[in-house]
Formats: structure tokens, sequence, C-alpha cells
């Protein structure tokens, strides 16, 4: 990851020591692997289950659950009577600045903030007062700052966030978010890494989703607020595989 000057990979609790993957996990790096190198190209067709399963030497069960998690992402889609076929190839920057077999374990991360900072975004335009939204407009103003200085923003993205649920008054939520303050932090830094390598309006768009969430909990638009939240995460994990 690139934080300021310096440069560092987020492990994702893949660091040494760890336990294994389980081997869904690695089945699915492997395709992601083979996407990514382009051994199956954009709006190429997969082999089947059966040929995955005698290459990879494992079970169809554990082939057809990695290629759900596939579907899920995004990454690849079904045709009826015809197979599956690669619709997205991961960003030609995501390795620099995460190693390949976290992806399993980053997606993951966005699919829960998507769901439960939805929630506290939603609960945070009832409940908010003027303390809780000048903390949110004061930390999308320091990242519209960052921004115009062509810094990461990571810290200025978090107390985002963080405002967000504490305004929504659940300790529930605070709590929640903060039990995984380190993932989210990488998250905003393979973000906003691959962000910066690209243009300007794409960092623009991402500051737009970050205006859109604070104007809709200004003005107290809960179901607006929770999916301006949604859609913003689901955003960013899609642009993990944008610019191929």
């Amino acid at each position: 990851m690139v934080e300021g000057n310096s440069r560092r990979t987020a492990d994702f609790g893949l660091s040494k020591g760890r336990e294994p993957a389980p081997l869904r996990d690695r089945i699915y790096t492997h395709i992601i692997e083979a996407i990514s190198r382009g051994e199956f190209p954009e709006g190429g067709r997969l082999p089947t289950e059966s040929e995955l399963a005698e290459r990879l030497g494992v079970s169809r069960p554990t082939i057809r659950e990695a290629l759900s998690r596939l579907r899920f992402d995004g990454i690849i889609a079904s045709r009826r009577g015809s197979g599956s076929y690669v619709v997205r190839r991961p960003d030609t920057d995501l390795t620099r600045f995460a190693p390949i077999e976290s992806i399993a374990d980053i997606q993951r991360c966005f699919v829960f903030r998507m769901w439960v900072e939805a929630g506290a975004a939603g609960l945070a335009a009832d409940m908010r007062d003027q303390r809780d939204l000048d903390a949110i407009a004061s930390a999308c103003d320091a990242m519209d700052r960052a921004l115009e200085v062509e810094a990461l923003g990571v810290d200025e993205d978090l107390s985002f966030h963080n405002a967000i649920a504490e305004a929504s008054r659940n300790p529930f939520f605070v709590t929640a978010i903060r039990s995984i303050g380190e993932p989210i932090r990488q998250c905003m830094q393979l973000s906003r890494s691959l962000s910066m390598v690209k243009s300007r309006a794409r960092r623009d768009q991402v500051q737009a989703e970050h205006r859109a969430i604070l104007d809709a909990i200004a003005n107290q638009s809960a179901d607006q607020a929770s999916e301006a939240m949604r859609r913003h995460i689901a955003n960013a994990r899609h642009r993990m595989f944008e610019g191929a």
C-alpha cells in the first residue's frame, strides 16, 4: 500500500504464521491470477467445472464454490447452457498495492462494510445533531484539501466514516466498525492508491460520492443516506476491477 511517501502491502490477516487459507480461497485466488495473466481473457469462456477440477486436482463442489464467489464479485458471469465467462479483470495496478492472494479477504471486507456502514449512515441521518453533522462535514472538507494537494487522504477518509458511525448514536455500529478498523484502513489505502494512479476525474468521482452521503445525512434522509453509502462502497469494490 501507499501511505504518504512510503509504500507497504496490506496483509489482510495473511501474514506469516497464519494458517493456510481454505482450499476454496486458494482456488479463487488461482483463477483470479489466471484472469490477471490473461490466461482466461476478458470476454472468454472459462473451462467447465469438471475441467477446472481435473486441472487443479480438487473436487467439483470446491470449484463450484470458488466460481460462485467470482460471480458474486462480478468477475465472471454465467450464460445459461454455455458456461462461465470472464467479464472483468483485476486492475493492472492492483498487484502494485496488494498481494493477489489477499483479494478474497479484501472483497469480504468491502461486502461487510457495504451492509454495516449503509445501516450506520441511514441511522445517522435520523439521529445526528449539529455537532455530528459538523464532524462529518469537517472530515469531508479535509478530504477535499487532500484531493487538491494530491495526498492519499486515508486518515481523512477514515475520520469521515467513523464520524458517521458515531452519529448513528448506536454503540453496536460504532464497535462493529472500529473492531475492523485496520482492514477498513487497508481497503481505503488500496482504493485511494489505485485512484492516485488514475485520472483526476476518478478521484473527483470518489469525493462526489462522499458529498452525496453527507448531503443525505444533512437532509435527514435515511433511505438516501443508506443507499449513498452502499453505492459508494460497492463502487470502491468494483473499481478494483477497472482499468485492466
